[in-house]
């Protein structure tokens, strides 16, 4: 593989704190939660009544018949890629579509459309059945519809790697610049899975907070009192370009993903490697492809849910690759204000990532009252400036069935 270098050149995104990418970073530098009680008369059921829920629904920005014809988690990534693709500056250029690229992920795919779907064929019978429901719930159907909507005819692919999905997408549109199977590609996540089962579902397996009380303050990561994460919407994406063509066209370069390490941890399908040897891994693959050390690292958004054992873990993977320049790096985790976005998760954490580095400012973690002493980081729990000069930071995302990926990006 070259080491063709890639930046970022746009930045898009819908999520619970904002309907767009500065109404999100201006949300997550106040330290604004997006979680919320759930209205809906279904949410009465169920023993976790709050979620993250999108800030701004997407058919307040999509065309209201085209809305209708995609699920949920497609209508964030068409909302997330157009504001990156006119973000870009590339909209209103000519774009060669056999060198450009898709790369967006989810977890859970279109789970909304299925589960309408089924309960229409169970109430209703068969013929009541959408004739759109495979286009609509099939997991690519996001990184599809992108394409349709930039003309990409290079690599339109779908990772799926539960909550380690959005950073897998990243890590894929890299290595189809570096290998020159494309010049840019959009990457990225999406979720939308706010619905009865999969909430029933995750709250049965302990996996979700029952924290009563202020929904603002139950997802709190690295705190003592955490009892499991808050399950977000929403949806990111990221136009990464060779340096070539960014020069070329005179781009806006937010930042450079320097490269990104994937590995497994073939633990246990649900529980991390509790002493996150897995994650450890990835992060020194990224270290090692982005040809940087563990000193240049000075900023980490950390994949921290807010569950007693995942937050432990990931302590002890940063000590582990990092050594004695643990202490130097500013962690936080974004997901005490946003929720967590599973297979949107890493994308909308590698955007904050990246706006860290580019305004020279950390994000704070919020609802850190009792800091977990197994935890020995430096958390930012208001604003921290960064260190002027060139810099590198990590994001981190790790999924269920032992999926790990790190994605180190650079100052430009």
């Amino acid at each position: 593989m070259s080491h063709t270098r890639v930046f970022v050149t746009g930045l898009g995104t819908t999520s619970p704190v904002g309907g767009d990418v500065d109404s999100t970073w201006t949300a997550l530098l106040a330290g604004q939660s997006g979680v919320r009680r759930l209205e809906q008369d279904w949410a009465e059921e169920l023993p976790v009544k709050i979620a993250a829920s999108a800030a701004v629904e997407p058919t307040a920005v999509l065309e209201r018949v085209k809305a209708r014809r995609l699920d949920r988690s497609t209508q964030f990534a068409m909302v997330a890629a157009m504001e990156a693709w006119a973000d870009s500056g590339l909209a209103d250029t000519e774009v060669d579509g056999e060198r450009l690229g898709v790369a967006m992920a989810s977890g859970i795919g279109g789970v909304q459309t299925l589960l309408a779907n089924y309960d229409l064929l169970k109430e209703k019978g068969p013929r009541r059945v959408s004739p759109l429901s495979i286009p609509m719930l099939m997991p690519n159907a996001p990184a599809a519809n992108i394409s349709l909507l930039v003309g990409a005819k290079a690599g339109v692919s779908t990772p799926i790697s539960a909550c380690a999905s959005g950073n897998e997408g990243i890590a894929l549109a890299v290595d189809q610049i570096r290998l020159g199977r494309a010049d840019i590609v959009l990457a990225g996540g999406t979720e939308a899975a706010i619905h009865p089962l999969p909430m029933a579902a995750f709250a049965q397996m302990m996996a979700l907070s029952k924290r009563e009380g202020d929904p603002t303050v139950v997802s709190r990561p690295w705190d003592v009192g955490r009892d499991g994460f808050v399950l977000g919407e929403g949806a990111g994406v990221l136009v990464l370009e060779s340096e070539e063509h960014a020069r070329a066209r005179g781009a806006r370069i937010y930042a450079e993903v320097r490269g990104a390490g994937i590995t497994a941890d073939s633990h246990d399908i649900a529980q991390p490697d509790p002493r996150g040897l897995g994650g450890a891994r990835a992060i020194m693959r990224a270290l090692h492809e982005s040809d940087l050390s563990a000193s240049d690292i000075k900023h980490i958004n950390a994949h921290a849910t807010s569950t007693p054992q995942g937050d432990l873990a990931e302590g002890m993977m940063i000590h582990s690759t990092l050594g004695e320049h643990a202490d130097q790096v500013v962690v936080t985790s974004t997901k005490s204000m946003t929720g967590h976005l599973l297979g949107g998760a890493g994308a909308l954490e590698s955007i904050a990532t990246v706006l860290a580095l580019y305004h020279r400012v950390v994000p704070p973690t919020i609802n850190l009252d009792n800091p977990d002493p197994g935890v020995d980081l430096d958390i930012a729990t208001k604003p921290r400036d960064l260190p002027a000069g060139d810099i590198a930071a990590l994001n981190n995302s790790f999924g269920f069935g032992g999926a790990n990926v790190a994605v180190a990006f650079a100052s430009s």
